[in-house]
């Protein structure tokens, strides 16, 4: 069977988005400190568009600037081309779930870590001051006997809380000098009778000036040991407090939503405090009617009144859009709101799509980079979505309530007899929570805490 080459014109039909509608696809899934940059570029290109003080709109008709097939709310219905995920799109999906909103700063993480594997009052001052005197490369410049006298505490209590600092993660951190910094990770890594530890203990001049030779004469072993052993100190982190360094320029936050109880009753508030009124300025448009001599003025004028009625009605739709996810979230919620984060449920993005009548995907565009106020705390919407585990007695808890109960429960424990894995699958096992010792070792990863050898104070 021969095939040829050559053009071939085929039809066929398919959906897609205009550009008006990705614009404001846009606009649903930005945050507000976007959102303001956003209008700001379009105030400053439209000269028909104005913030006001009074109602955004007035009389000013929104009608017809949107197909009616053009909906945010069945856009990505089930027959719309692509619309069934891929296996990519579930794992950048999953990753917009499993990332952190405002990374921590490397002061903040070690404070966290700090107040699980210890309750000594003492020492918490102690080791919280060597915290705070870290450089930017987690290095402690300050002098042990300063710090003793600064506080009125002895060496030996200074010293422990060092040692105390220095069993955090990540390995090295809190090292006085270079030195201390690699056998500190080496250390953690088991290997203190390794030769790279002797290596760095003892000839860390000769590896500076890449003597490898003379460093293999002195241990009396081969080069080519040594040189395995110097791969392998390169592979440590000279630096520990360098992977903070980028993630310390926290985000700027602006709430987009608030939560309050009115009547015994829940109820949610757009937050507009941040965002401007707009307007089409009365003047220009009043041009669009007495300018009958200049064409190109009058479409001019007429294009950019539809653009800022456009964007406008883009912000209203973004506005209820985003009222709705939310009302049905904090009626799912509703044993949070009242009680706390313990009492979250697991909670999907189908479940509310399904219950404000859109797609899963536009509630995925809604909820991406938006900031609730309740009287718990300021909460990213992504917050209250998340899968669980059925207790013995039937009822579901979120998979963040279990993480809250396994930090509850490191944060309460003995620091001379911290918990193991299996004793906490154990304690868990009496709340009606029964899961497997990997499980919670990974839910323990993730709240980053360490192990139980690792959190023992002897």
């Amino acid at each position: 069977m021969s095939t040829s080459l050559g053009l071939y014109q085929s039809i066929k039909l398919h959906q897609a988005l205009s550009p008006q509608m990705q614009h404001s696809l846009t606009i649903l899934q930005a945050p507000a400190v976007e959102l303001s940059t956003i209008i700001q570029q379009e105030l400053l290109s439209n000269p028909l568009l104005e913030i006001s003080e009074d109602k955004p709109l007035e009389d000013q008709s929104l009608e017809g600037l949107f197909d009616e097939k053009e909906k945010w709310y069945d856009y990505l219905g089930p027959n719309f081309e692509g619309a069934q995920r891929s296996i990519e799109d579930e794992r950048k999906r999953q990753f917009f779930f499993d990332s952190q909103v405002v990374p921590p700063s490397m002061a903040s993480e070690l404070s966290r870590q700090l107040s699980l594997v210890c309750s000594d009052n003492t020492l918490l001052q102690a080791a919280q001051y060597i915290i705070g005197n870290l450089d930017e490369r987690g290095y402690l410049n300050t002098e042990l006997e300063n710090i003793a006298h600064e506080l009125g505490l002895t060496y030996d209590l200074v010293e422990k809380a060092l040692e105390l600092v220095q069993s955090l993660d990540p390995p090295g951190i809190a090292a006085r000098n270079l030195s201390e910094c690699l056998l500190l990770q080496l250390k953690a890594l088991g290997k203190e009778d390794s030769l790279e530890f002797r290596i760095i203990s003892e000839y860390l001049t000769l590896l500076e000036k890449k003597k490898l030779t003379e460093i293999a004469k002195q241990l009396k072993v081969s080069l080519k040991q040594v040189q395995e052993a110097v791969e392998s100190i390169r592979s440590l982190n000279p630096f520990p407090g360098s992977k903070y360094r980028s993630e310390e320029k926290e985000k700027i936050i602006q709430v987009d939503l608030m939560v309050v109880k009115e009547a015994q009753d829940w109820k949610v508030y757009f937050n507009d405090e941040f965002m401007p009124r707009l307007r089409i300025n009365h003047h220009y448009e009043s041009l669009l009617s007495k300018n009958d001599k200049d064409p190109s003025l009058k479409n001019y004028l007429k294009e950019k009144k539809r653009s800022g009625l456009f964007l406008i009605k883009c912000l209203r739709m973004r506005e209820n859009t985003l009222l709705k996810v939310a009302e049905a979230i904090v009626h799912c919620q509703k044993d949070f709101f009242d009680s706390g984060p313990h009492a979250l449920r697991p909670l999907t993005m189908s479940e509310i799509a399904q219950k404000i009548n859109v797609h899963e995907t536009t509630v995925s565009r809604a909820i991406a980079n938006k900031y609730i106020k309740t009287p718990h705390g300021i909460f990213e919407l992504k917050y209250f979505f998340n899968s669980g585990f059925q207790k013995q007695t039937g009822e579901f808890v979120a998979n963040q309530t279990i993480k809250e109960a396994i930090e509850r429960l490191i944060r309460n424990e003995d620091p001379k007899s911290p918990l193991s894995d299996q004793q906490i699958v154990e304690l868990l096992a009496k709340e009606g929570i029964k899961m497997a010792r990997r499980t919670v070792a990974k839910y323990r990863a993730h709240l980053k805490i360490l192990p139980s050898h690792l959190r023992r104070i002897s």
